[in-house]
């Protein structure tokens, strides 16, 4: 049986991965010129296009 997304450990790491690049992309975290903070808005794209493939494919596996 296929759990809930919010119920997986994958969810909640890629919830702490964006969460972390959101704050260093607001610049709440000082850092070393801009390149830092287009890095953590392209991180956070990539969690969250990786976090929603892998539960597509899995669905598809299972049949969901």
């Amino acid at each position: 049986m296929l759990k809930a997304g919010y119920k997986t450990t994958e969810f909640w790491l890629a919830v702490a991965a964006a969460s972390l690049g959101a704050v260093i992309a607001s610049g709440i975290v000082p850092t070393e010129g801009p390149w830092v903070q287009v890095a953590a808005m392209v991180e956070m794209a990539l969690v969250a296009m990786g976090y929603t493939g892998a539960r597509v494919n899995i669905k598809k596996s299972t049949g969901a």
